[in-house]
């Protein structure tokens, strides 16, 4: 096979899905010095686990390279200036987790509405305690960052007879049967005041670091719940855990925060109206296989100079 398409794969797991790329050229490593020999001549870069400054150093150190790939589908931990300004196609692994973190969403939307944790609760106390609960049907859930993953979650919700809003930086021409209405960002307070539900799927960008933040929160009802899968920094922290505990809204379902791990004795473990995943919503099993499955379909389109897929607006950060 041509050298010239050979791939350096930075890593710093040995995970079992790396014996995937025996059929292709390529030098695995997770240090710099290993892929001295082998950077003249890689035409691209598979940024399976490694840490941003490897990928940085590496990249340096690749003259003819054409093509970064990232395993993830978050962004905000890989770009760099030298990146961000060559003509080298960056692509990620968007839509390979979109449809756990959409049944996440929904998962988190029936939690708070049908009060799972007051029924684990009276069980465990053996207490018979009937009490109502919601219908989320003909609910308002309002999506902040209508990509592939608030598809995921709109596709899931539309299922359940709710009614979806969403954001984008433009608004589509073509109609989208699961979306009743959008919103551009500078309007994002408009749709907030609407909806009974807010699903935060935006990737991290300096636009989007602390979009929902106390006036945003101020804005919603206050029967409002957050769900956040996209980037714990969208959501300022303070702001969020001060609405939660002063019931300014009812409460949160979260895959992904400001620091992670989130620090032992940190508010929100404690919060009852929090609903805490450890950034695991997307973690299938079969998780790692079906990334590297799409690398390597991605690396057939690169082979043949077919139009690969997932290309990245790097200036946007998505």
């Amino acid at each position: 096979m041509d050298n010239a398409k050979s791939v350096l794969v930075l890593t710093r797991d040995h995970d079992a899905q790396l014996a995937k790329l025996k059929r292709i050229p390529h030098t695995t490593g997770t240090r710099a010095a290993e892929f001295e020999k082998a950077a003249a001549t890689a035409a691209g870069i598979l940024q399976w686990s490694a840490s941003r400054e490897l990928l940085r150093t590496v990249f340096a150190m690749c003259a003819n390279v054409k093509w970064v790939h990232s395993r993830s589908a978050g962004l905000d931990s890989i770009l760099f200036p030298e990146l961000v300004e060559s003509d080298v196609i960056l692509t990620n692994g968007r839509g390979v987790f979109s449809a756990s973190l959409g049944e996440f969403a929904l998962a988190a939307i029936l939690y708070f509405a049908k009060d799972f944790r007051r029924m684990i609760r009276s069980q465990s106390a053996s207490r018979w305690e009937p009490f109502d609960v919601e219908v989320i049907a003909g609910k308002t859930v309002g999506i902040v960052g209508y990509g592939d993953i608030g598809r995921a979650v709109a596709t899931r919700l539309h299922a359940m007879g709710m009614r979806v809003l969403a954001t984008r930086r433009h608004i589509p021409q073509e109609n989208d049967p699961l979306i009743e209405g959008y919103y551009q960002p500078e309007k994002l307070h408009e749709m907030l005041t609407d909806c009974d539900y807010v699903v935060v799927t935006a990737p991290l960008t300096e636009e989007t670091r602390h979009m929902i933040g106390e006036a945003e929160l101020a804005a919603m009802k206050p029967n409002a719940v957050v769900i956040n899968v996209g980037r714990g920094q969208v959501i300022h922290e303070e702001a969020l855990v001060k609405a939660l505990t002063s019931g300014r809204i009812k409460g949160a379902g979260l895959d992904v925060f400001e620091q992670e791990p989130l620090p032992a004795g940190h508010s929100l473990y404690r919060l009852e109206n929090v609903l805490l995943s450890p950034h695991c919503a997307d973690n299938t099993h079969d998780w790692k296989d079906r990334a590297m499955d799409f690398f390597l379909q991605q690396y057939d389109r690169f082979l043949k100079d077919e139009p690969l897929e997932n290309v990245v607006n790097k200036r946007l950060g998505y």
